[in-house]
């Protein structure tokens, strides 16, 4: 089982943060699947981004693939059951219009939940990650006087955790597979 913690991942948080602390990310973490299936389990097609500048990278990391979305749709976070077929993906989706958590198992919900609200957790297994969720710090019962400024690394670190994928900045700097996707709902 992995280690990651919210610094682990407090530079891919950053990254996609801007100087108004606004936060644009959809990212999943999908085990065993290179960066050319788990595009193609979406309907996305390596090549150059299409007009609207929207896509999706995938980079090659440790334990399987990590996809990020160039665009503001939630294309990776949606079609996260899809990409978890036979083996498994957590997704965050942390954007000035909903911060959440999703963990699928073949393609089943195991878990799910707001970064602010994990005691509304659904799923056919909601409490599947408590441990790893208490030993990152996230706030279980909704008690906690206030939320921690590191959530969406947390949530990241999660992602590992649930997954066992690692992405580390070097394979982040590195060369990713990009296609667009401006083909699919809702981008058309």
């Amino acid at each position: 089982m992995s280690g990651a913690t919210a610094a682990t991942y407090e530079w891919l948080y950053r990254e996609f943060t801007d100087s108004t602390d606004s936060t644009w990310l959809h990212v999943c973490f999908v085990r065993d699947l290179s960066p050319e299936v788990a595009l193609r389990r979406i309907g996305v097609t390596p090549g150059p981004l299409g007009e609207s500048g929207f896509g999706v990278a995938a980079y090659r990391a440790g334990g399987g693939a990590v996809l990020i979305e160039c665009g503001w749709a939630g294309i990776v976070h949606e079609e996260a059951a899809s990409l978890s077929v036979g083996t498994a993906a957590a997704s965050v989706c942390a954007t000035t219009e909903g911060d959440d958590f999703a963990y699928r198992v073949d393609g089943r919900l195991i878990t799910a939940f707001d970064l602010y609200s994990y005691p509304d957790r659904s799923g056919s297994d909601p409490d599947r990650l408590q441990a790893d969720v208490e030993a990152l710090g996230m706030d279980v019962d909704g008690e906690a006087p206030e939320f921690p400024r590191d959530v969406v690394s947390r949530a990241l670190a999660l992602a590992e955790r649930a997954t066992g994928v690692h992405l580390s900045p070097a394979r982040y700097a590195g060369p990713a597979l990009l296609g667009p996707v401006d083909h699919l709902d809702p981008y058309r």
